[in-house]
């Protein structure tokens, strides 16, 4: 049966166009702007997830993305656009964030080949899927995205597996890939907590013994309060360096329309050469999120980074203050 749809881009209103029960084309999107100001001389916005973060001050864009998906009886596509600075820093190929066409083998079984979103970690590019506005140094050291294929297998209600081989992840559909980097991927999911898996190499080059090793969880506590845990550790022998850290999202929903959250982390740079010392940063953001509809949430977020190696993102000082205020509209 054939459903009637509106056209309302300019209105923000979400499209979907539906020839039966099986098959439907939806747009979706979001739309972000913010302020932001810090507690040092100059510019500098840690973790705002930006072309330059370094020149981030007053006021300025995130991205316009789009994402259009076509589900069929049992394929279907996934194209999805995104423009403006937070995307800049994120995107691999241009203007595309994720484009990916995917078959069901069966019910359980998934098929998907293109350019994915990354399965590590617990946050994401779009700030509309994010509690906090500003990202952590574990999602900001990547990977963003994946080309390549992988498999996805729904084992029971509590069980998935997933398996992938792409491209290292540095390089892009824009890229040569001369060398044959490849990175091997797998995921164990149960019962809403992921422990993640990814070796290979990152890049054209020598080095092609990158581990990555993540895991991805939380737990209602109350019917109110949430915790989620994103942990994470990477090491080359060949490069002799990584990285290890952690962060937690602390989440206490007030109301239908307000929450307040608290993300501590610590992330630590590593290196085994002699003589060369381990990097580390902390981090304290203090998340107010308030829905003034259903489609606009209204950001209050409070930061603080320190480290004494100097290696706080978008600045040179060993510690950073930055207060963001940032709408996100979603379509």
């Amino acid at each position: 049966m054939k459903k009637i749809f509106t056209l309302l881009l300019a209105s923000f209103t979400t499209i979907t166009v539906a020839q039966d029960d099986a098959a439907a084309l939806s747009i979706s999107g979001t739309v972000d702007v913010y302020a932001t100001t810090n507690s040092e001389d100059g510019a500098g916005a840690p973790g705002l997830l930006v072309e330059n973060p370094e020149k981030a001050n007053g006021f300025g864009l995130g991205m316009a993305n789009t994402v259009f998906f076509y589900n069929g009886t049992k394929s279907g596509v996934v194209v999805d656009l995104a423009f403006g600075p937070r995307a800049n820093d994120a995107n691999m190929a241009g203007a595309i964030n994720q484009l990916y066409a995917y078959y069901n083998l069966s019910e359980s079984a998934t098929v998907t080949a293109g350019q994915f979103n990354t399965f590590l970690g617990y946050e994401v590019i779009s700030p509309a899927a994010n509690f906090n506005y500003s990202v952590s140094y574990l999602f900001n050291e990547g990977p963003f995205s994946h080309t390549g294929v992988k498999l996805d297998y729904t084992a029971s209600e509590d069980l998935s597996l997933m398996l992938a081989v792409t491209n290292g992840h540095a390089i892009s559909s824009a890229d040569t890939n001369a060398s044959g980097e490849t990175q091997f991927g797998a995921q164990i999911g149960y019962k809403g907590q992921y422990l993640n898996f990814v070796y290979g190499g990152v890049e054209a080059g020598e080095v092609d013994d990158n581990l990555y090793i993540d895991y991805t969880g939380g737990f209602n506590l109350t019917d109110s309060f949430y915790v989620g845990i994103n942990a994470a550790y990477c090491y080359s022998d060949d490069s002799d360096s990584g990285y290890q850290g952690f962060a937690l999202y602390l989440q206490n929903s007030f109301s239908e329309s307000f929450a307040l959250g608290l993300r501590p982390e610590a992330f630590t740079k590593t290196y085994g050469a002699e003589g060369v010392e381990d990097e580390s940063v902390t981090a304290f953001t203090l998340t107010g999120n308030y829905k003034l509809d259903r489609n606009l949430n209204f950001i209050v977020e409070a930061r603080m980074d320190d480290s004494d190696d100097g290696i706080i993102e978008g600045t040179t000082q060993n510690s950073m203050s930055t207060l963001s205020l940032a709408a996100v509209y979603t379509f």
